[in-house]
């Protein structure tokens, strides 16, 4: 056997487990999931093919809406978490006193668990004890109580702030990492040509930020799309469904329903969108890559 083949062989032996691992636990269900979206399957005994049937009721009914608000909903959380992260990177970034005690403190809503975190927002909206509906009465802002979880427009905006809290802290380290990662002789020579500070954010840190802002964005992206224990928690999709993202209209036809073959054609299209945002990312990081290497 010549050292090439061995090389090979050894090669492949090395990379065995993960070809495993993604056929098992990514593969498989993928293609079973596809497969079943073509069928009635449910509780009942029997499974029927019925073809396209599953996706004609996806996109002739209210699901077009779904999809509407879960792109609205993940647009807005996204931006205000890429906002709010570079914004508190800047500052933590920034000489000043007590910046360790700041950095520390934004790591709370990223340590605590997520669902004690939502019942603590939860507790916040509400309309009766909440803090944020006492604070507003007593500052005469509003002249009742305020149950914003039981409004179809406060609910949306509500989860989108929850998600926000939760996120940002993520978003800010990533952020703060990739700023002193920038060469500071770049930050000395504009200094010394007299640049102030906003004119070095805007040509100097800004332009070498933007690979990470659109490798953290993506991120964000995929995870906010598919959030449930935040709206599921909060909401459940309500009041009216002004909440309802495509995972939670997924989860209530598949587990809610039993109605696994409708669930798994929605699943599928949650699939399709996620990868067309990767394709979209590889296609961005490939041209930055490209005009890196000229």
């Amino acid at each position: 056997m010549s050292v090439q083949r061995s090389t090979v062989i050894f090669a492949w032996i090395l990379l065995l487990p993960a070809v495993l691992y993604v056929t098992v636990i990514v593969a498989y269900p993928l293609v079973d999931t596809f497969i079943l979206s073509f069928t009635d399957a449910s509780l009942k005994k029997t499974t029927n093919w019925v073809g396209w049937a599953n996706y004609d009721k996806i996109f002739n009914g209210t699901f077009a809406e779904v999809i509407v608000r879960t792109f609205v909903w993940t647009f807005f959380s996204v931006s205000i978490k890429m906002i709010v992260g570079v914004f508190g990177a800047t500052m933590l970034n920034a000489a000043v006193p007590g910046r360790a005690l700041f950095r520390v403190l934004t790591m709370p809503p990223w340590i605590v668990p997520m669902a004690i975190g939502i019942f603590m927002w939860g507790w916040m909206y509400n309309g009766q004890f909440g803090m944020i509906s006492g604070m507003l009465q007593n500052w005469g802002i509003v002249d009742g109580p305020v149950a914003f979880l039981a409004r179809g427009s406060t609910a949306f905006w509500a989860t989108i702030i929850t998600d926000v809290w939760i996120g940002v802290p993520l978003v800010t380290l990533y952020m703060l990492a990739a700023m002193q990662a920038i060469p500071q002789d770049l930050y000395e020579a504009a200094w010394t040509d007299g640049a102030g500070r906003f004119y070095r954010f805007r040509r100097i840190t800004l332009p070498l930020l933007i690979p990470s802002m659109i490798t953290m964005s993506m991120l964000s992206l995929i995870a906010t799309f598919n959030s449930f224990d935040i709206i599921w928690i909060l909401t459940q999709g309500g009041p009216n469904g002004e909440t309802t993202t495509m995972i939670i209209d997924t989860y209530r036809t598949a587990i809610g329903s039993k109605k696994y073959g409708e669930g798994a054609a929605r699943a599928v299209l949650i699939c399709i969108f996620l990868s067309i945002f990767c394709l979209a990312y590889f296609r961005v990081t490939s041209r930055l890559a490209q005009g890196d290497s000229r």
